[in-house]
């Protein structure tokens, strides 16, 4: 497990499924002399892992302080620690100011990402973010609470883009949601996904609309770890991706089918020596 020696690795959980941690995610947790995790969002599932021996902690009542010396503790002792986070631990993880302290305290350490609540809800929705021709960009925000925002990063302000969106930390504020996201150009009818702690045994994924979130949010009794998915587009007549289009070609597919072409023509290549190779070139390898 030690990289050039770390001595702390901040792991992603993924969203509450055990099985969505990673292979690399899981064996730091099994080999951690410390495991450190957010207990409010993280199962107790996902570190029942952890070696016997190891001290497990949930830091949900722990001030940064406090969770740092817990670090520097098992550190000076020679140990590793797994601090473990929900979801992905660089979104709204609070792992900056965590890493700060490590840097000047000498410490080395890793980050192991983690499946994030707004890509494990897509996939329990079964819905893509993007829609060819429509939507080709996805914005990962929250709504201003006891954190600010930016003024030009107010949903009002973010919804001229028009674009998919993946709102966190807002399922207490679903009026002002809808309010914002109505009043910053969204059409009414925009669909919407409210994933309630996906991937817990209690999940709830909800299909409604624009204008139908803040009732549905009510209704269901929602008021925290959820997470909404604005999906302009969704419901539009579908246009097809180039990306698998028989009539759309790129350096890997033109010179597949130069290959099979050869293959299929009456010259033989006998010689087993005689090998084709197809480079892609880097700068064609893009697709719409």
């Amino acid at each position: 497990m030690r990289k050039n020696q770390c001595q702390v690795f901040f792991v992603g959980a993924g969203p509450g499924d055990p099985e969505l941690l990673t292979i690399k995610g899981k064996r730091c947790i099994e080999q951690a002399d410390l495991v450190l995790y957010a207990g409010s969002l993280v199962p107790v599932e996902v570190v029942s892992c952890a070696k016997d021996g190891a001290k497990v902690v949930d830091s949900s009542p722990m001030t940064l302080e406090k969770t740092h010396k817990a670090i520097l503790e098992t550190v000076k002792k020679g140990g590793t620690v797994a601090r473990v986070h929900t979801g992905d631990p660089s979104l709204f993880g609070a792992i900056r100011e965590q890493m700060l302290l490590l840097d000047r305290d000498g410490i080395t350490y890793e980050v192991i990402p983690g499946v994030s609540a707004a890509f494990a809800a897509a996939a329990a929705a079964r819905i893509s973010y993007t829609v060819p021709e429509v939507s080709q960009s996805l914005i990962i925000t929250r709504v201003a609470g006891r954190t600010k925002l930016p003024p030009e990063q107010a949903l009002k302000s973010l919804a001229k883009h028009q674009s998919a969106m993946a709102i966190y930390l807002s399922a207490a504020h679903s009026e002002q949601v809808q309010a914002e996201l109505l009043a910053g150009g969204y059409e009414g009818s925009t669909p919407v996904v409210v994933a309630y702690r996906v991937g817990w045994p209690d999940e709830i994924i909800l299909k409604t609309s624009l204008e139908g979130l803040s009732d549905a949010v009510a209704k269901a009794g929602i008021k925290r770890q959820a997470v909404f998915l604005i999906l302009p587009g969704q419901g539009r007549e579908p246009v097809r991706s180039k990306l698998y289009s028989g009539d759309f070609t790129h350096s890997y597919r033109t010179q597949l089918s130069e290959f099979r072409k050869l293959r299929n023509s009456k010259s033989e290549y006998r010689n087993p020596k005689q090998i084709l190779i197809f480079k892609c070139s880097n700068d064609q390898n893009t697709v719409d």
